[in-house]
């Protein structure tokens, strides 16, 4: 079990989101500066140094300390995001499997239409409506990519709500609501596991490219993707402004993307026999 857990894209993905983890907790006392108050126009644009190691944005604000409490947000904000995707995925699905019949078509096709256009249009739309700002973007991201999750609980509860086991619970006189939560959700945990994990690396990928067109989270908090877009002017003579959100936001997705992968081989050794 130990060597299944150390397999190189699980241990290096579970360190990436263990790290991510630990300096959104610790970022109060990690940080060097205020990422917001302690703004100094003398010291704008300064490269790295010993005093600001990671350099300073065009505010004079200290990009590390920035970078350490925009972990806060994309952390949040992602794990909000896909627990709200999860529900709404999960609810769907399990539900249109067990029952087929009309409920099953109306959720594939409601599924299909939400597959065939990016998850990041159906969020601009909503956006647009609901306007700038953290609780618009949780609802615009937390209901437009439930997608996927929908489509394997489905096909999931589809392969086993004929075994043995839910129809003894049927026999027993157990209702619906007790088998789809009792019986089958429990025994396809494993890939929606997966889809969940990476689906937190896919949201904090949503968070910055709305944060990065204004959309998002709203300067001067230290979100990723809106200090991206503050870099976008000084990207020639200050490059380090851009470089270093780029590569947590990089660094971010990578980690949750091979710790899912991980889990996926961990939950699904036939699969990974195949592969």
């Amino acid at each position: 079990m130990l060597r299944r857990l150390l397999r190189p894209n699980l241990a290096i993905g579970g360190s990436i989101v263990l790290l991510l983890v630990l300096v959104a907790l610790l970022a109060p006392l990690l940080a060097p500066h205020d990422p917001i108050l302690d703004a100094n126009l003398m010291y704008a644009g300064e490269p790295p140094s010993p005093d600001f190691l990671l350099g300073t944005d065009d505010q004079g604000r200290d990009i590390l300390s920035r970078l350490l409490y925009g972990a806060r947000i994309a952390l949040i904000i992602g794990l909000l995001v896909q627990g709200m995707n999860a529900m709404i995925g999960i609810a769907l699905g399990v539900s249109a499997g067990y029952f087929g019949g009309w409920w099953d078509e109306c959720v594939q096709g409601l599924t299909n239409v939400m597959l065939a256009v990016p998850t990041i249009v159906f969020a601009l739309a909503l956006m647009a409506v609901l306007g700038p700002g953290i609780p618009s973007l949780l609802i615009a991201l937390g209901m437009t990519d439930w997608a996927y999750s929908c489509r394997i609980s489905r096909a999931q509860v589809l392969s086993m709500k004929s075994r043995p086991f839910v129809q003894a619970a049927r026999t027993m006189g157990y209702g619906p609501m007790h088998i789809m939560t009792r019986e089958l959700l429990p025994n396809i945990a494993g890939p929606l596991i997966v889809v969940a994990t990476m689906g937190v690396g896919s949201a904090i990928m949503a968070e910055a490219s709305l944060s990065f067109l204004g959309l998002g989270v709203m300067p001067p908090a230290p979100s990723w993707g809106a200090m991206l877009s503050g870099a976008r002017e000084q990207l020639i003579i200050a490059p380090w402004i851009a470089i270093f959100p780029g590569l947590a936001i990089f660094l971010t997705v990578l980690g949750f993307n091979l710790m899912g992968d991980g889990l996926r081989d961990l939950l699904d050794p036939q699969g990974r026999s195949r592969r």
